[in-house]
């Protein structure tokens, strides 16, 4: 399925998908249902995790010689068709008032800083164009991601905005075990990296990123952490202390599995400049020691909350980024929203939950397109230095 928003300048955003056991010829489908303009400045790609991605390489190839690529896995794609996983959403935009630069850093694990100042400085734009943004797809197997944001911010400073996502997982359930994160740049797959692509446009852009968590009980203070994991809370062992302030089952002190389903609707709140965000605890954590991690560190001293949500009030979220973000177009109509959802909600939506979702997304859109994916981490600095977020919804509306 594709479809296409077309601006009065000549402007436009097309969105393809498809699946298939193939996973070259579901890329090439994709790539080809979104590539429905001329002069195709950008090719963004979001493939299912179980999809070999030299395949989906050669694939792309095929449909989009000499096109920029950027992409990355997930563990659900997002576009007018629904949200759904194995299967490939395609997004191209295209047109004379579009400039797209791209760049990709390897190596990123140990070195996250500097490779978001690499990563930005080689994808700076001097086009002239007035607006500008740029997108980020990183590893999610690399630690510290918000290292790599401050990095791409000492290069862009405050005035260009960051939005994308954390390429997902393969996960072996079986065993527990992390198989494979993969992203692509111009034909080639990278793991351990960032890739970037500085959009800039005639019309407008505007990002948005909101979450529908509600803190719950009285705050805890971070008293111990390091390499990204907290030790203490209020001077106890972390994990007992977030268990206990919600009346956790005895299992999920235990259990591991338990944990997982106990934690995944439940994320730690910490404490920052634009106000309480939501960390996800199901994954990070180590249950001998008794520890928890949030995918980006948590600082000494913060405070946090014990945070609660369900269907309605993650639905009402997203409903209220995608007003937010066509809203600061400023009157404009859009071509469309790239929508980077995190997959940890999956669980808590439930299908008829990310079907909802979508209908949020296509309602917002009133017929125009809209591609994304869902993240193992979110991607939105609009105001301040902090810009990577968990279990929220992050959109670029184009305008």
């Amino acid at each position: 399925m594709s479809g296409n928003g077309v601006g009065a300048d000549g402007r436009w955003l097309g969105v393809g998908s498809a699946a298939g056991p193939d996973a070259a010829i579901a890329a090439f489908r994709a790539a080809s249902g979104a590539l429905n303009g001329e002069d195709a400045r950008l090719l963004l790609v979001f493939a299912s995790v179980a999809y070999d991605p030299a395949q989906v390489a050669e694939g792309l190839a095929m449909a989009a010689p000499g096109v920029p690529v950027i992409g990355c896995s997930s563990r659900g794609e997002i576009s007018p068709s629904g949200s759904r996983g194995g299967s490939i959403v395609a997004i191209a935009l295209g047109g004379p008032g579009f400039s797209v630069t791209t760049a990709v850093a390897e190596g990123v694990a140990g070195r996250q800083r500097v490779a978001g100042a690499e990563v930005a400085a080689a994808a700076e734009d001097a086009s002239g164009l007035p607006n500008k943004v740029m997108l980020l797809l990183t590893d999610s197997l690399v630690r510290e991601q918000e290292s790599i944001l401050r990095g791409c911010y000492g290069v862009l400073g405050a005035g260009v905005p960051m939005v994308g996502g954390a390429a997902a997982e393969q996960r072996d359930t079986r065993r527990g075990l992390v198989a494979s994160t993969f992203l692509f740049h111009d034909g080639k797959v990278h793991t351990d990296a960032v890739v970037a692509a500085t959009i800039a446009s005639a019309g407008p852009l505007s990002v948005s990123v909101k979450h529908g968590w509600r803190k719950f009980g009285d705050p805890m203070i971070v008293t111990s952490t390091g390499d990204g994991r907290v030790y203490t809370l209020d001077d106890r062992p972390a994990m007992d202390v977030y268990l206990d302030r919600l009346g956790a089952p005895p299992e999920a002190y235990i259990d591991a599995t338990e944990f997982t389903r106990f934690a995944l609707p439940r994320p730690l709140g910490v404490q920052r400049r634009s106000g309480v965000q939501p960390r996800n605890l199901a994954t990070g954590f180590d249950l001998a020691g008794r520890t928890i991690s949030g995918g980006s560190a948590i600082d000494h001293g913060c405070l946090t909350w014990a945070m609660c949500g369900d269907e309605q009030s993650i639905l009402a979220a997203a409903d209220e980024a995608c007003a937010e973000a066509i809203d600061g177009l400023g009157g404009t109509e859009p071509l469309g929203l790239l929508t980077f959802s995190c997959s940890a909600l999956l669980p808590v939506l439930g299908q008829d939950g990310t079907r909802r979702e979508n209908e949020t997304f296509a309602g917002r859109c009133a017929g125009k397109p809209f591609g994304g994916f869902h993240t193992s981490g979110e991607i939105a600095r609009v105001r301040g230095i902090d810009g990577f977020h968990n279990q929220t919804l992050a959109v670029l509306a184009l305008g």
